[in-house]
């Protein structure tokens, strides 16, 4: 997983209008709706695991404000609107020359006020390469578990060395709903990345855009090594035709070894 920048920090001021404030509460309610099906078909086993899942990413839902709202803001930075024009241009890109979807995710932005958007558990017998994994009822079975608190994230991996398994816990700059909740206004861009140089901020959004174009329930492996060959494809592609010389030299030394994006 890539070093995280430091993200840029914004305090908007200006409240969302009328019209704007009734078309989230109405995306809320029906992603909540839609949440809690998936919470009655899993059962009551890990029904607090999947109710961090709803809060947190509701939380993260009501935090995003469209890029132009941004963009027309007196109180947000000039950096952060010239980082927010630049993932535009990223996002047509993504749409006019890789054929990525074009819908409502990275269209909005929100700040988060953290360093991470969710912190990933992975845990392994001692000595061994094969992960524990959890499955699902829509994402199928995965090697990591998410949480949107760290304290919680870090709860389960004392629970988890206390069983005498090797535990790693690490902070995910974004994950992807798989498309599955654009009409509810996709997922958005965050300031766990948008500080990002250009070359891995078009890396970033070019991998989360292919999840939403191919995902394989159960293959973790699969799902993430497309991914991978979607972003860094892409991102050469975009640095050659719109790249200054600075933001491909730094891609270019940065791209040996560099593992890509951990799950997410």
């Amino acid at each position: 997983m890539p070093m995280h920048t430091k993200p840029l920090q914004t305090n908007p001021t200006k409240s969302l209008p009328l019209i704007d404030a009734r078309r989230l509460l109405i995306r809320c309610l029906l992603a909540v709706s839609t949440l809690a099906f998936a919470l009655l078909a899993v059962g009551c086993a890990d029904t607090s695991y999947y109710l961090q899942s709803v809060g947190g990413h509701l939380k993260m839902l009501q935090a995003a404000r469209p890029v132009d709202q941004w963009l027309l803001d007196d109180a947000v930075e000039p950096a952060l609107k010239q980082r927010l024009e630049l993932a535009q241009r990223i996002r047509r890109f993504a749409v006019s020359d890789l054929g990525l979807p074009d819908n409502a995710s990275y269209q909005r932005y929100a700040d988060l006020q953290r360093r991470a958007v969710v912190w990933n558990v992975v845990a392994a017998p001692e000595l061994s390469l094969t992960l524990k994994t959890w499955c699902f009822p829509v994402a199928g079975c995965v090697s990591y578990r998410g949480y949107f608190s760290e304290a919680d994230a870090q709860g389960l991996a004392a629970h988890l060395k206390a069983q005498g398994l090797e535990v790693s816990v690490y902070g995910v700059p974004a994950y992807s709903t798989l498309g599955w909740l654009n009409w509810a206004g996709g997922d958005p861009l965050l300031n766990t990345f948008i500080g990002y140089p250009e070359g891995e901020l078009a890396r970033m959004i070019f991998h989360e855009l292919a999840h939403q174009v191919l995902y394989v329930k159960d293959d973790t492996l699969f799902n993430e090594s497309f991914s991978t060959a979607v972003e860094r494809l892409g991102g050469e592609r975009w640095l050659a035709a719109h790249g200054s010389p600075q933001a491909r030299l730094s891609t270019h030394s940065s791209m040996p070894g560099d593992g890509s994006f951990a799950p997410c």
